[in-house]
């Protein structure tokens, strides 16, 4: 009997052994590729590692950051969109991506409609109005009274074509009736140095990047583009207090990856995205940002994203701007 046991035994062990190893490994079995659409050092790659790490522990594998700036974001897309969707190769999407894009270039190679999996928002970059100290306006109404009254003289900064800081500015010279002469710079850090020189007086600032040399007194601030009031800056007006109740402005940020990621990978993302957010550095990182956190479904992610993008496609129609 024992001679016939033995060949069966092995046999079941065999058979057993290949159902194992044919079943997929538990996500994630391997590290997590994080794209970042812009260079490294700037907000949005602090931002993203940052999170990155507080989400490591509890996801049980490293979240490489891969930098791949240029091209109003298009390159970080392509590179995402050409990898598996299977969790392992992820992007964190902004305006350009999300929103903007598909208004401003002819012939995009993708649809953010349908061409993401949406894993989850992270949350928004307030963006504000500052102006060079020695500009003469202390507020809104007589920013508004100074540039009618200079019309084609006043210049502002940011940095560059398509960006959020520049759309902001577009939204207020549309719904204020202003003319201000656009001047595009590679990045916000060379924008912010001429506008805190004075070669440049104007600009849109996000917070991310603008806190420091506001609270130094370099640059004065008149109004923040959001409903209410930024915890960062308790003291500055909104513009909807200054009467323009339609200058909602701001950097949004998410996670995307390719489309078709299975539904489990994506909740546990999402779960670890939203876990991550609660983290010590990560809330302080926020409140030194003034970034406001959006935690959400994947669901909710892509209804905010086609409402905002529907909201500046007509703002970006109506400035003209064109990428390509």
């Amino acid at each position: 009997m024992k001679r016939f046991l033995l060949p069966l035994l092995g046999a079941a062990l065999t058979l057993a052994s290949s159902l194992a190893s044919a079943q997929p490994a538990a996500y994630p079995s391997q590290p997590v590729k994080w794209i970042v659409p812009y260079v490294a050092g700037g907000g949005t790659d602090n931002l993203a590692r940052t999170l990155a790490e507080a989400m490591q522990p509890s996801l049980g594998q490293p979240l490489i950051i891969d930098n791949r700036p240029g091209a109003s974001t298009n390159i970080g897309v392509s590179v995402m969109m050409q990898a598996k969707p299977d969790g392992y190769t992820i992007m964190q999407a902004e305006n350009a991506a999300l929103l903007f894009n598909e208004h401003m270039f002819a012939k995009l190679p993708y649809k953010p409609a349908s061409d993401f999996t949406y894993i989850g928002t992270i949350g928004r970059f307030p963006v504000a109005l500052v102006v060079h100290p020695d500009f003469p306006a202390k507020n809104v109404a007589e920013f508004v009274r100074y540039v009618k009254a200079n019309p084609d003289k006043v210049s502002y900064a940011s940095p560059g074509n398509g960006s959020p800081h520049h759309m902001a500015m577009e939204l207020f010279k549309q719904k204020a009736g202003l003319t201000i002469t656009h001047v595009p710079y590679k990045g916000a850090a060379p924008a912010m140095t001429d506008v805190m020189g004075g070669q440049v007086p104007v600009m849109m600032l996000d917070l991310a990047s603008g806190l420091p040399i506001i609270r130094s007194g370099k640059v004065r601030v008149l109004a923040i583009a959001l409903p209410q009031r930024a915890g960062a800056l308790p003291d500055v007006p909104t513009f909807v207090e200054a009467g323009f109740s339609d200058v909602n402005a701001y950097a949004f940020h998410g996670l995307i990856g390719p489309a078709g990621m299975p539904a489990e990978t994506v909740a546990r993302l999402n779960g670890e995205l939203h876990k991550a957010m609660k983290a010590p550095k990560v809330v302080k990182l926020f409140a030194d940002f003034g970034f406001e956190a959006l935690p959400g479904t994947p669901q909710d992610f892509y209804k905010l994203s086609r409402t905002e993008s529907e909201r500046w496609g007509k703002i970006i129609a109506a400035a003209g701007v064109k990428l390509d």
